[in-house]
Order: C-alpha cells, then structure tokens, then sequence
C-alpha cells in the first residue's frame, strides 16, 4: 500500500492536498491537532489519522511512526505553517523560538521520523515557506526567519537524502485558507493585497496543493532542493512603476 503522510491535513493546503492524493489512487494519512477536522477529512478520504501536536516532539514523532507502519511511505508533506506579523519593536524571544519550532523543528522531526521509509520506497517530501523569505516585507521578522530556515533544511536534506529521496519547498504569497482569516477577513485588506499581484487574486489552497502532489509523484523524479514560488507573479513581477 503506497501513503503520503501529510502533517497539518486537517485543513487548508493540506486537505487539498489529500483530496488530490487520494484521487490519484494513494493513500494519504493525516497528522494534526484538531480532532474533529481531521476526521472530518479522513471519513470523505477514507483514510487513516492520527492526533498530535506538532509543538509536542514525543507526539510528533510517534505519530509519523505509526504512520509508517504495514505501508510504503512515498511522501511526507509537512504543511504547517504560522502568520505571526509583528514589527521588530514587538518581537519576543518566545515568539520566535514558537515560530521555529512550529515551522522548522517540525518539518526536521517529521522527515527524521520517515526518513527509513522514504528512504526504502524512493519517496518525495515536501515543505512549505513563503515569498517573505526572498522578498523582504515589514512586519515579517518572525515568519521570514522561520521559513527561512525551512528553505535551509529543504536543501540540507536534498543533499543529505540524494539520491534516495526528492526534498522541495513550496513558497505561496497569500492564501485564503483558514491560517490567514485574520487577514482575508477585512474585504478591503483581502482586495488591496490581491491587487499586488500580476494575476490579482489571493492564492487558493488547491494552487499550492497542486503543486505539491506533482512533486511527490513520480513525474518530479528529477527534481530535487529547489524552491518554487506559487504567488501570483508577486515575487518577480510588477505591472505598475
């Protein structure tokens, strides 16, 4: 039995991305905190959970443990992500250190956990980051950082992991998903920030998901350590000035 672990499959990019595995005849096992959402997903998907904290590193690595066991583990998507937009005045160590474990330590303790299986079935993983890293945004101390250092780890383990295992990233502008209601929320803030974007809208969870489930198949097989923007354009182009 082929399964993708997807880590943060109870909403967002991440339930689009078990909707797209499991219509590709894989098995997609879910990982995250809220209970209810998450088999929610996996009654429509008919697929397996499992309940853990990605903050709790004992919870974390048991559940992708479990995750890999009677099945051949071709994908790990680590989908987590935080929004936590603060000008520098504001920042607080405990702030950061939060941002980097949700973010990074995460993604390092998952993929360190199936790193045996991806190994032996030849499989893919797949990050997330976002376009604050290359191009610097007020207020973005703490997330740039943070997914800053999972750009790092994604080539890291590119290196590491070849020629068994394909490591990419994915990094979206912003997207309408549940993670940035705060944002999304204000109509006029949604619209104003879609108009930066060449192809003016937020993004949507399904562009991003997209995406990821080609580089955990098989038509990405010579693809590995590289970052790919999914933003509308925001990062590389301008239509106005």
């Amino acid at each position: 039995m082929n399964r993708i672990i997807i880590v943060g499959g109870n909403s967002g990019i991440g339930k689009s991305l078990a909707e797209r595995v499991a219509r590709r005849g894989i098995q997609p096992y879910l990982i995250g905190r809220n209970d209810s959402a998450l088999a929610e997903v996996a009654a429509a998907q008919q697929c397996e959970y499992a309940l853990a904290d990605v903050l709790d590193e004992a919870a974390l690595a048991s559940a992708v443990k479990a995750a890999c066991e009677g099945a051949d583990i071709i994908g790990l998507a680590y989908c987590v992500g935080s929004i936590d937009l603060k000008p520098l005045r504001q920042l607080t160590g405990d702030a950061m250190v939060n941002a980097f474990r949700l973010n990074t330590v995460g993604a390092a303790i998952a993929a360190r956990e199936a790193a045996t299986a991806l190994k032996a079935a030849k499989g893919a993983m797949v990050m997330f980051s976002t376009i604050a890293v290359a191009q610097g945004f007020i207020s973005h101390a703490i997330v740039s950082a943070a997914k800053g250092a999972v750009e790092g780890l994604t080539r890291a383990l590119a290196a590491e992991w070849a020629p068994h295992v394909r490591v990419n990233a994915i990094a979206p502008s912003l997207t309408d998903t549940p993670l940035a209601a705060k944002l999304t929320a204000n109509a006029g803030m949604a619209e104003a920030i879609a108009g930066m974007h060449a192809i003016p809208r937020l993004g949507q969870a399904n562009d991003h998901a997209a995406l990821a489930d080609f580089l955990l198949s098989p038509e990405a097989s010579w693809i590995t350590g590289q970052i790919f923007a999914v933003d509308g354009g925001r990062s590389r182009v301008r239509t106005k000035g």
